[in-house]
C-alpha cells in the first residue's frame, strides 16, 4: 500500500518545497534591495521561515516563519512602516479633537490618507498591527470557511509582509471579501454592512459596493439588492460625512488631493507602475494617469450593466481586474497595492466549493 501513495505524494511535496524555496530567495531580495529598516528586517526573517518550510513542506511553518516570527521580531525593536504611526495618530486625534485629520498637513507624515473609520484601530489598545491583521484574518477565515488553503495566501510574501510591517490594505481588502462573498450568498443586509465598514476604511473599498449590488442584482432581484446598497452607503456615510462636514478643507487635502498625488507634498507611493511613470515623466502626465483612471472606472461599471457577475468568483475576479487598472494607473502608486487583485483572485479560490444556484434565481 505503501508503495502505492509515494508517487501520488512526491510531486505535491515537491511543488510545495519549491514555493516556499522561492518564497524565501524572494525575501532575501527584498531584504537586500529595500531601502526601508521593517522591510529589511521583514526579509531577513522571513527567509529563515520560508526556507524552513521549504525543509518540512509545511504550511504551518511557513506561516509561524513569515508572519509570526517576523512580526514579534518587529515588535520588539519598535520597527513599523510610517502607516502604523499614521493610524495610531489618528486615533489619538480622534480621541482628543473629534477628528482624525490635521487641518493644514505640510510634511508627508503629516498626512492622514485614509477614511475615518481608520482612525479605529489607531484607538484600540496595544500596536495598531494587531488589530488591523485580526480584522483580515477575522474576514478571511469567515469569507473562505472550512478550508486549510488560506495558509498559502496568509503566508505568500504579498500578504505576509505587509501584515508584519503594517500594511492598512490587508483589513480593508478582507472585508471587501467577505461582502461579496456574503452578496453571493443572498445575505444582503449583512453583505451591505460589512462592505460599509470597508468603506468608511478607504477609498480602495467603494468598488466593491458596485460588485457586489451587480451580483446581488442578478441573482436575487432589485429588492434585495436596494436593501444592500442601503446599508452599504447608509453605513460608509454615517462613518465618513460628519468629518468631511466638519472640516472640508483638511478632509481634501488629507484624503482626496495626497493619495492622488496633488497634495502639498509628494506621496512616498512611487512604484514605476504605469500611473506613476505617466506623472513624473510625461508633460501633464498626472492629467493623463487619472484620466485614464477614470476611463477604467467607467469600463468597470459599465461591465456590470452589460454582464453582471453571476458567481462570487467572477464578481470577485471583476473587482480583482478593476482595481489592478486602477492601482497601476494612478499617479501616486506602490507595488504593495497590489495585494488587492491578489488576494480577491485567490480567496474564491482556495475556500470550499460554492453551493448550486437554484435554477429559479437565474433571470
Amino acid at each position: 500500500m505503501s508503495d502505492l501513495r509515494v508517487p501520488v505524494r512526491i510531486p505535491s511535496v515537491r511543488r510545495e518545497r519549491g514555493l516556499w524555496a522561492a518564497c524565501a530567495a524572494a525575501a532575501l531580495a527584498l531584504a537586500a534591495l529595500s531601502d526601508l529598516a521593517p522591510h529589511r528586517v521583514w526579509g531577513l526573517t522571513a527567509a529563515l521561515g520560508y526556507a524552513a518550510a521549504a525543509f518540512t513542506a509545511s504550511r504551518a511553518v511557513a506561516v509561524a516563519g513569515a508572519v509570526v516570527l517576523p512580526l514579534g521580531v518587529l515588535l520588539a525593536t519598535g520597527l513599523a512602516q510610517l502607516e502604523v504611526a499614521v493610524v495610531e495618530r489618528a486615533g489619538d486625534r480622534l480621541a482628543a479633537t473629534g477628528g482624525p485629520y490635521l487641518p493644514a498637513p505640510s510634511a508627508v507624515a503629516d498626512f492622514n490618507p485614509y477614511l475615518p473609520g481608520m482612525a479605529v484601530f489607531g484607538l484600540l489598545p496595544g500596536d495598531a498591527r494587531w488589530w488591523t491583521g485580526a480584522v483580515f484574518a477575522g474576514a478571511l477565515a469567515a469569507a473562505a470557511g472550512r478550508s486549510g488553503r488560506t495558509a498559502w495566501l496568509v503566508a505568500c510574501p504579498v500578504v505576509a509582509m505587509p501584515l508584519c510591517v503594517g500594511g492598512t490594505d490587508l483589513p480593508v481588502v478582507g472585508l471587501m471579501c467577505l461582502g461579496t462573498v456574503l452578496a453571493g450568498r443572498r445575505r444582503s443586509w449583512q453583505a451591505g454592512l460589512v462592505l460599509g465598514v470597508a468603506a468608511a476604511l478607504k477609498w480602495t473599498a467603494w468598488p466593491a459596493l458596485a460588485v457586489a449590488c451587480a451580483l446581488l442584482a442578478v441573482r436575487s432581484g432589485g429588492r434585495p439588492a436596494g436593501r444592500f446598497a442601503a446599508v452599504a452607503l447608509g453605513t460608509g456615510a454615517v462613518a465618513v460625512v460628519p468629518f468631511l462636514l466638519a472640516d472640508p478643507g483638511g478632509f481634501h487635502a488629507n484624503v482626496v488631493a495626497f493619495p492622488l498625488g496633488l497634495g502639498a507634498a509628494a506621496s512616498p507611493a512611487a512604484s514605476p507602475l504605469p500611473g506613476h511613470l505617466l506623472a513624473a515623466y510625461v508633460p501633464g502626465g498626472t492629467v493623463i494617469a487619472l484620466s485614464l483612471l477614470a476611463v477604467s472606472a467607467l469600463l468597470l461599471a459599465l461591465s456590470l450593466c452589460v454582464r453582471p457577475p453571476f458567481t462570487v468568483r467572477a464578481a470577485a475576479d471583476r473587482l480583482a481586474l478593476g482595481l489592478g487598472l486602477a492601482m497601476s494607473l494612478m499617479p501616486a502608486t506602490r507595488f504593495g497595492y497590489l495585494v488587492y487583485p491578489l488576494v480577491l483572485w485567490a480567496l474564491p479560490r482556495c475556500g470550499a466549493r460554492p453551493a448550486p444556484v437554484p435554477r429559479k434565481a437565474i433571470s
